[in-house]
């Protein structure tokens, strides 16, 4: 068992791929990034029955955003979140670039900021991509400041205590996600945003298990094709 992270992206990436596939629960092995990444949502796409593994913490993001209402039910799977402006402060490879991925293969526009730039994440203005591209911005035409008070979504991943994103920069009725175990919020968030989630731990444990379930799932398909 193998809790990330470890050593650090290079070391971590080749333990990832170490891991067999067939017990990823943390969806890190190639096949799959490679997946969710392209929106390649099954392993064996002729038969569709074994579904591709998600990574834990991005895939509670979007199970959050379809509880709230955020996804938009009339549409159809896979474009719900179309019309949507999401921004995202964190890109790590571990789970800010995955999260603005998924996000974006879901039909949003999501800006996505780290330390050295902002890029945006979409299929396009009538998704007609079957996956995302990105984008590099320029800084003066998309600032923060430009930026965030236009977004329906405002998500941050920053793992240090000293940052808080500016309460000024949240429009009124904005929803407003953590998912850093640091608080990347002020107090003063509660007056301004729709909605509030200042930690996904808990559910992140619940897509967790929910992978090793479908694990187990496509296992025993693979066994049944072998008789």
């Amino acid at each position: 068992m193998v809790y990330f992270p470890v050593f650090g992206d290079k070391q971590d990436q080749y333990l990832q791929q170490l891991i067999s596939p067939e017990k990823d629960v943390e969806g890190f092995n190639f096949i799959y990034y490679h997946n969710f990444y392209h929106n390649v949502r099954f392993l064996d796409p002729p038969t569709k029955e074994q579904k591709s593994i998600l990574p834990c913490k991005p895939l509670a993001m979007v199970k959050i955003l379809d509880y709230l209402g955020v996804h938009n039910k009339h549409l159809h799977y896979g474009n719900r979140l179309y019309g949507k402006k999401i921004f995202v402060v964190n890109r790590s490879e571990i789970v800010g670039r995955p999260v603005a991925a998924l996000l974006a293969n879901d039909g949003s526009t999501v800006y996505s900021l780290d330390i050295n730039n902002m890029q945006k994440f979409t299929r396009g203005d009538d998704l007609l991509m079957q996956s995302h591209k990105v984008t590099d911005l320029d800084s003066q035409e998309y600032s923060l400041e430009k930026v965030a008070p236009q977004c329906d979504v405002i998500i941050t991943g920053v793992p240090s205590d000293s940052y808080k994103f500016p309460t000024e920069l949240v429009s009124n009725g904005t929803m407003v996600i953590n998912f850093s175990s640091a608080k990347n919020f002020d107090d003063s968030i509660k007056q301004k945003a729709g909605l509030y989630v200042p930690s996904i731990g808990k559910v992140t444990v619940s897509m967790l298990l929910r992978n090793l379930l479908r694990l187990i799932r496509n296992g025993e398909i693979r066994e049944r094709a072998k008789k």
